[in-house]
């Protein structure tokens, strides 16, 4: 198990600024707003030769429990309590302040070793901070900025020395083998249809803030989970995406771009729609059509399904509205559960590996020439211009999404309507509900032809 390094601190002290340092890439998201996390982060960082799990944390603040930011501690809270070491930031240049002091003192009570970082000790204010800091009692603060990447290796060299003694190596997840590596999922929809109440159903605990307040998840989270047959899973939950015109702060930009990364990197992404609504709504199938763009697998859940009093007509209105809009996914496995109550959520693991498997498949030659065959048979190609197009043989060229090959005289000229028929059919012969099919042509050069 990899050693835990949780990264704490009131409010835009820099933290995920720090975060993203020892990263060594942009994961977090980072504006000048205090309080811009919400959830806690977390990533595999090498530090010094030692692979860490790295967690950045929301502003440690005083609030009720019951509120966002007593929620908010809450999270940090258990980071904390289960890290291995607590990097504390303070802001150098503010110098030392009572919440500073406050959390200090509540640190210490946590019983977790603490290594103090003075950020943003530019110039003179880090030797004032290195001192005043001595006062919270946590030792000599390390002065760094994050921002420039000042102080940065010693840093490093810090945590890698403070942590417990190395276990046998663990290769970080990007180095293993194909096999080895976990499923990349990707949680996404509008906002508050339910997806931070998905995930911590399906992880088994609170891991993302929720509550009635939409849009409380800001930036792409990712969990890991290990399902019931040992099959490791990377789940990313997302912000909710609305449409472009309505998206007007640069924080929601920023989140909205996270949440898009994430699904550029998904293998399958879960698409999670609000069923009290009673019908897909345009923007739920923008996003479909974002997944099918983007040539990733896709399984629709239909949350708080226990809410739903007709569920047969709103089955049906959403069935019909697929047909009519989504034939690009046409097949797409639907997936009614309650996150609140965990109804329904047996089923969802299983779609989503159904989905990967589709995602992945290659289909043997002999069985795909055989294919072809009856397709034509079945419908010839149409003639354009009046001249009938030849089309000879098809191959696939790559799966992740599956993607075929067609050859034939003139095959670049093969209309749309007999393209969704040809991807349709391979949908149906060879079981690809839901996943991308991409078709491309080429024509075949006639050697008679003058140049």
């Amino acid at each position: 198990m990899l050693p835990i390094v949780a990264i704490a601190g009131r409010p835009n002290v820099g933290k995920s600024t720090l975060f993203n340092r020892l990263a060594g890439r942009r994961i977090a998201i980072v504006a000048d707003t205090p309080g811009v996390t919400r959830d806690r982060k977390e990533v595999e960082a090498q530090l010094r030769g030692r692979t860490v799990r790295l967690i950045d944390t929301a502003g440690l603040e005083e609030a009720a429990p019951e509120t966002l930011r007593g929620r908010m501690r809450a999270s940090s809270a258990t980071a904390i309590g289960a890290a291995d070491l607590v990097v504390f930031v303070i802001d150098a240049r503010a110098g030392v302040t009572e919440a500073d002091r406050h959390f200090a003192q509540w640190l210490r009570s946590q019983g977790r070793p603490v290594l103090l970082v003075a950020n943003k000790a530019e110039g003179r204010a880090g030797a004032e901070a290195v001192l005043d800091a001595f006062a919270l009692g946590l030792g000599e603060a390390l002065p760094v900025s994050a921002e420039h990447g000042e102080g940065i290796a010693a840093l490093m060299g810090e945590i890698a020395d403070r942590l417990p003694a190395a276990a046998a190596a663990v290769p970080p997840s990007d180095e293993l083998a194909e096999e080895e590596r976990p499923l990349k999922l990707a949680i996404v929809g509008r906002p508050n249809a339910g997806k931070s109440t998905l995930l911590n159903r399906l992880v088994g605990e609170e891991r993302m803030i929720t509550g009635p307040e939409p849009g409380l998840t800001r930036d792409a989270v990712a969990v890991f989970l290990t399902d019931a047959e040992g099959r490791r899973i990377e789940i990313v939950d997302t912000a909710g995406l609305r449409r472009r015109a309505r998206i007007e702060a640069e924080l929601e930009k920023l989140s909205v771009s996270s949440a898009l990364q994430a699904l550029k990197m998904a293998e399958v992404v879960v698409l999670v729609v609000d069923a009290t609504e009673g019908a897909l709504h345009d923007q739920d199938l923008q996003i479909a059509k974002l997944i099918e763009r983007e040539g990733r697998a896709a399984v629709l859940v239909l949350n708080k399904w226990d809410a739903v009093a007709d569920r047969a007509t709103v089955r049906r209105a959403i069935a019909e509205r697929l047909e009519r809009s989504l034939a690009q996914l046409h097949g797409i496995p639907v997936v009614t559960v309650s996150a609140q109550t965990g109804a329904g959520l047996e089923a969802l693991l299983p779609a989503v590996w159904r989905a990967h498997a589709a995602w992945n498949t290659r289909v043997p030659t002999a069985a795909l020439n055989r294919w072809f065959e009856q397709a034509l048979e079945r419908h010839q190609p149409p003639l354009v211009k009046g001249r009938r197009l030849k089309l000879r043989y098809v191959t696939q060229s790559k799966a992740r999404p599956p993607t075929f090959v067609i050859f034939g005289t003139r095959a670049e000229q093969l209309p749309e309507d007999y393209q969704r028929y040809l991807a349709n059919s391979l949908r149906e012969t060879f079981a690809l509900p839901g996943v991308p099919i991409r078709i491309q042509l080429r024509g075949t050069t006639n050697p008679y032809a003058p140049s």
